[in-house]
């Protein structure tokens, strides 16, 4: 799968009980977004975005909550002041899920 078949997608609901994506899965959805890294445990994805400066930053945070309110998958952000880090996961399942690769692809398409 690659980032353009990703980002077409849309997420879905995720409950409790569900499986976290296998390792080999993760390294699978991760070639179609080979800027977003792994963190050691596995359980997340993130990506360090860098803007001109705050008010740029700021821009592309609001382009970012118009996309994780439409998919209903919210990432964590973290701004300081031209960069901009997203960490995406699932809390309900306490790793990552298709969602996650889905919701990067379209942040990509932001950048």
């Amino acid at each position: 799968m690659n980032a353009n078949e990703l980002a077409k997608k849309k997420c879905v609901p995720c409950r409790g009980g569900t499986p976290p994506l296998s390792t080999d899965k993760v390294k699978e959805y991760l070639g179609a977004v080979p800027q977003w890294t792994v963190s050691a445990d596995g359980k997340q994805i993130s990506r360090t975005f860098t803007y001109k400066d705050f008010i740029q930053a700021m821009k592309f945070v609001n382009k970012v909550a118009e996309v994780a309110e439409e998919q209903g998958h919210h990432p964590d952000i973290h701004i300081h002041w031209n960069k901009v880090e997203l960490v995406l996961w699932t809390h309900a399942i306490g790793g990552l899920h298709e969602n996650d690769f889905v919701m990067a692809a379209k942040l990509e398409r932001l950048a």
